[in-house]
């Protein structure tokens, strides 16, 4: 469980999160609203990338805002951006190794770790092949294994579909379902794909202009009012 409380975010005269009060359950928790809404801002808060001006993060009962961002690391956040981090010249294998050396695992089970998180996210590909060789889908699952290798026990999710054809979206919504039974990690999914929220998360709370607007059930959240103004403008 992560408990958010009275969270705000200001740059400049900007107010990128005001107030944000919320709770995350376990699962796969769905992260929604327009461009700007300050969905990466929060995901930047947790990872330690940005400072709030206020407001508290308790994650599974630990204070998450007092610790130095690499700690974070071993305590177990993982995610992935909207744009690609994984290194090209490395080979898969050692793009999701080195992020195991961040984890609570010792090196002696390294290997199996790493080899089994390049399973689980179904990746055809050699895992000595260099990522500069694999196609754009094959190299967003190997940030997906980057984030589930080493027991997490954060998992953020940035647009991780964003480009993707229907058939590796569809893969991809099959890998996001199974994190949390997987790692027994709590999952947040930010994505535009609604079909992809709907099918992956079973709360899902939305932001716009930095203020939460709903939260609940997804398939109740999509059919609020607010909601549909905040994404189709309608009045």
């Amino acid at each position: 469980m992560i408990e958010v409380s009275g969270l705000t975010v200001r740059y400049g005269g900007v107010t990128s999160l005001d107030d944000m009060s919320l709770t995350f359950e376990s699962g796969t928790c769905g992260l929604i609203g327009p461009n700007g809404a300050g969905k990466t801002t929060f995901f930047n808060v947790l990872s330690g990338f940005v400072r709030p001006a206020a407001g508290t993060v308790q994650a599974f009962g630990d204070d998450l805002l007092t610790m130095a961002h690499f700690r974070r690391a071993r305590w177990g956040v993982r995610r992935t951006f909207q744009t690609e981090q994984a290194i090209d010249q490395l080979s898969v294998f050692d793009n999701v190794a080195m992020v195991h050396e961040h984890s609570r695992l010792g090196r002696s089970s390294r290997r199996k770790d790493v080899l089994d998180a390049i399973s689980f996210v179904g990746l055809d590909a050699d895992p000595d092949a260099a990522v500069r060789t694999l196609g754009a889908g094959q190299r967003r699952l190997v940030e997906v294994a980057r984030a589930v290798v080493g027991k997490p026990r954060l998992v953020l999710l940035d647009e991780p579909a964003a480009g993707l054809p229907d058939e590796e979206t569809s893969h991809l919504g099959d890998v996001i379902r199974r994190i949390p039974e997987h790692t027994q990690a709590l999952t947040i999914l930010v994505d535009h794909d609604m079909s992809l929220v709907s099918a992956c998360c079973e709360t899902t709370a939305v932001l716009d202009f930095g203020k939460l607007i709903a939260s609940g059930p997804t398939a109740a959240v999509l059919r609020n009012d607010d909601v549909i103004r905040a994404y189709l403008g309608v009045a």
